[in-house]
């Protein structure tokens, strides 16, 4: 339905800042971290001393702040086991491999989780930020197989199953049979598919431009960045839908905002917005793209694009291959200065 209804303009928008408050930098060691708490913690006891005997409020402050410093913590050493631990998929002449349906989740009307079973319960899947896996299938009198990629949408550090976000389409053969599976049943995956090599800070300030389930990508990136102590990346988010209910990662992309509201911003559009709805109604305009994107004479960002075709076309130019990126061919990002490098199309 997202594709029928392309791209009308959306409602004025609030003006909205460029500007993000910098944050101040963190090693990459437990003392670092810590050094920091000790930092917080010294100035939360004065302010809230200097306002009389609060020590109660003294007290959740050094909770609050030692529970961020564990959280940091936690993502460095998941981050180191996950590159030591043996990877399920190692590309190259490895073929496809089965993997076993563990669980079904229903999440909207249209979408459902999947979580397959790695071959190995210490295994990881062996994706990197950002790449993708494909799915095969062939199903009774067809003559060739069914071949799709998808994103996983769990980390890459996590042991023994992936999950993924798919959502039915009406003459989709793979996304039907997916909503047909259930548990103990086996679907066919090969990977990685490399798409952008991400590291730490390799750009100063990002976009990320998704419709639908073109999301999957772009939190892949989004999670690699914030689940790193050391990467400080800016990122903004443009995401359109057609109804509320169907924001994917809602929940996820929320828990961002409210962790990192000064480097994550996320600007929502919807085609049929309910009655209250406090975002942007209509379609991804230029208007909006001018208003929230980092500008394109600014040193070192990317703009990243994934949804529909017609989303690609107004807003980027469409994706000529797997190996040829396009021009930006009057979409959008051109009109507004961006360049063809500035620009990748999941």
């Amino acid at each position: 339905m997202f594709a029928r209804h392309a791209l009308r303009a959306a409602q004025p928008l609030r003006t909205q800042t460029r500007r993000y408050a910098t944050e101040p930098s963190s090693g990459g060691s437990n003392t670092a971290i810590y050094g920091g708490v000790a930092a917080v913690l010294a100035g939360a006891g004065y302010y809230f001393y200097s306002q009389g005997d609060n020590a109660a409020k003294v007290k959740g402050a050094a909770k609050d702040a030692e529970a961020k410093a564990k959280d940091a913590v936690g993502a460095a050493k998941s981050k180191v086991e996950g590159a030591s631990a043996k990877p399920a998929f190692t590309g190259g002449d490895q073929g496809f491999i089965s993997l076993k349906l563990d669980s079904v989740e229903n999440i909207n009307h249209n979408t459902k989780k999947f979580r397959f079973e790695l071959p190995e319960g210490d295994q990881v899947s062996g994706l990197h930020v950002a790449s993708a896996l494909l799915t095969k299938y062939k199903g009774p009198g067809m003559e060739k197989p069914a071949i799709r990629p998808y994103t996983p949408v769990n980390d890459e550090g996590d042991k023994g199953y992936l999950d993924l976000l798919v959502k039915k389409y009406p003459n989709g053969v793979m996304s039907t049979h997916m909503h047909d599976m259930v548990p103990g049943q086996s679907l066919d995956f090969k990977g990685p598919i490399p798409k952008y090599q991400w590291s730490a800070n390799k750009h100063t300030h990002i976009a990320l431009i998704a419709g639908g389930t073109g999301i999957t990508p772009m939190y892949q990136v989004a999670r690699a960045i914030f689940n790193n102590p050391e990467d400080k990346t800016k990122v903004t988010m443009v995401f359109a839908n057609v109804t509320e209910e169907d924001i994917l990662l809602k929940k996820e992309l929320y828990e961002l905002e409210n962790k990192y509201p000064q480097r994550f911003r996320a600007f929502y559009v919807l085609d049929k917005p309910p009655a209250k709805w406090s975002g942007n109604s209509g379609y991804i305009t230029k208007e909006l793209l001018k208003t929230v994107l980092p500008e394109p004479k600014e040193e070192n960002i990317k703009i990243f694009v994934c949804g529909p075709p017609p989303l690609y076309k107004a807003i980027s130019g469409v994706k000529k291959s797997p190996s040829d990126q396009g021009e930006l061919d009057g979409s959008y990002l051109e009109q507004l200065g961006y360049k063809k490098d500035q620009v990748y199309k999941f």
